[in-house]
């Protein structure tokens, strides 16, 4: 039996701006890792995400 692996993100959206012409927000987002305590900010949710199963993935 393999032991349990378990990866914890906390992520924060933080409201950057917002376009006045369209309404459009743009978003700040902070992943932190918490096995590792490690913070890194992206502009997407895809950027995000693509973080998370990285780190995922490298467990």
């Amino acid at each position: 039996m393999e032991p349990l692996q378990i990866a914890s993100f906390v992520v924060r959206f933080q409201l950057a701006d917002v376009e006045k012409e369209t309404g459009k927000k743009q978003w700040r987002i902070k992943v932190t890792h918490v096995q590792e305590e490690r913070e890194t900010l992206f502009e997407t949710i895809e950027e995000a995400t693509a973080f998370m199963m990285s780190m995922v993935e490298d467990t």
